[in-house]
């Protein structure tokens, strides 16, 4: 009978213990549907990707990539992208360390190479509807405006985020939320960067080719 009272009291406290122990921490909440939320925006750029391979030669008579395509251009792009993701990490690395003067210094070459190339293709835009190459005029042109556009889009919402985020951390400092925020905005421009890579090899470098 002993035994069976103690069994008992044990499995009561065992369930106290599960229950008082309540939901997850904030930090892997956030943290778990940052995930879901990058996971999400690669299978949409999946389908874009999918979309442009399809209608890459449906120029429908009007000017093709070979013709449109700047590899200067893109290689320009590239260099700033690359290089902001550089300096992201280095930003990263200061947030570790709790270190102001590197952390604003980062996020200011950050968002300066970003912005640099966030103009280098609005020119290019630019340039190709001056030509007449506008989305309407094939379908090839509208992949291929929808593809990088969506692209342009996320860079200008990054700028603005890491802008916002530096204006949190001047005001609020190195708190856990911050810290968070921080690095959530870091994975989501090396994700840009990795779809970015793969535009300039799908569209750029492919659509070249004969």
């Amino acid at each position: 009978m002993n035994v069976l009272v103690e069994t008992d009291a044990a499995l009561q406290g065992e369930r106290l213990s599960v229950s008082e122990a309540g939901p997850a921490p904030k930090r892997i909440i956030a943290g778990f549907g940052f995930w879901i939320f990058l996971l999400s925006d690669i299978v949409m750029f999946s389908a874009l990707f999918a979309s442009y391979a399809v209608l890459a030669k449906a120029s429908a008579g009007g000017p093709t990539g070979a013709q449109l395509f700047d590899l200067r251009n893109a290689a320009m792009e590239t260099a700033f992208l690359l290089l902001s993701s550089y300096s992201c990490g280095l930003m990263s690395l200061a947030i570790n360390s709790r270190h102001y003067r590197g952390t604003f210094f980062g996020a200011a070459v950050t968002f300066l190479l970003g912005a640099a190339f966030l103009y280098l293709e609005l020119r290019e835009f630019q340039d190709m509807i001056a030509v007449g190459a506008i989305p309407q005029r094939s379908a090839f042109l509208s992949a291929f405006f929808t593809l990088l556009g969506c692209h342009g889009l996320h860079v200008a919402i990054g700028l603005a985020w890491l802008a916002l985020m530096m204006v949190q951390l001047s005001i609020r400092g190195f708190q856990q939320v911050v810290v968070r925020r921080l690095h959530c905005f870091s994975l989501f421009w090396h994700a840009l960067d990795i779809i970015w890579v793969l535009i300039l090899t799908i569209v750029y470098l492919m659509g070249v080719l004969p």
